[in-house]
């Protein structure tokens, strides 16, 4: 097996010229939107962005909702949304429509409130670095894992999940080539859903369940 090479990775945020001041202007540029990285970067992107301190709403328009329009009934079903259980961007952008309207639909809904900050559409481009680390078997990312930069743990566990064949992260596909004994230990890296976790979270407990296993195989041994 060839060794694993850890990347780190930061963002490159570009405005795309759109904003929204009300949920109906929000709504509109929504329905319009063409390109799923917008999407991306506002739900999954938030995970690395230093300036995202809101982990009650996990993405910006549940953020921005609350903060700005003062609408927690609408912030919380837009929070709620895992964009880990969607397809497509484009199927998730379906869904937020839907939630966004059947919220505007509600008697009493006054959809011309407008805040004095405006929603700003986004998207990014991902810049990757070669740390020169290199992982010769699972033993050796095991005993890594919690010393990997943040940026890193974004990279191979979740935008992993739009570069690779498989739709999985880097750590399952790259075990899954040192065959059975650490199948299971692949499939288990695969069911956590790293949505609704920091990414300080989503370290650790892939450094747990690596030590779990990798302890179960020597004991085994």
């Amino acid at each position: 097996m060839n060794p694993f090479l850890v990347t780190d990775c930061a963002l490159i945020v570009m405005a795309t010229g759109e904003k929204a001041v009300n949920i109906r202007e929000m709504t509109d540029r929504i329905r319009r939107m063409d390109d799923p990285g917008i999407m991306y970067f506002h739900f999954w992107d938030c995970l690395l962005r230093p300036a995202f301190i809101d982990p009650e709403y996990q993405n910006d328009f549940a953020s921005w909702v609350y903060h700005q329009l003062h609408d927690r009934r609408l912030a919380e079903r837009l929070a709620i949304l895992n964009p880990g259980v969607f397809s497509t961007m484009d199927q998730l952008r379906h869904k937020l429509i839907e939630i966004i309207e059947d919220r505007m639909d509600e008697p009493g809904f006054d959809q011309h409130i407008e805040s004095d900050s405006p929603f700003f559409f986004m998207r990014s481009q991902i810049i990757v670095f070669d740390t020169q680390v290199r992982l010769e078997s699972p033993e050796t990312m095991g005993a890594y894992i919690r010393d990997m930069a943040l940026g890193s743990v974004f990279y191979h566990f979740i935008d992993a999940r739009r570069r690779t064949d498989s739709g999985k992260n880097d750590f399952t596909e790259w075990l899954w080539g040192w065959g059975d004994p650490y199948t299971t230990l692949a499939g288990e890296l695969s069911e956590i859903d790293p949505y609704f976790k920091s990414l300080l979270e989503i370290r650790e407990q892939l450094a747990t369940v690596f030590a779990r296993h990798l302890k179960e195989d020597v004991s085994h041994g």
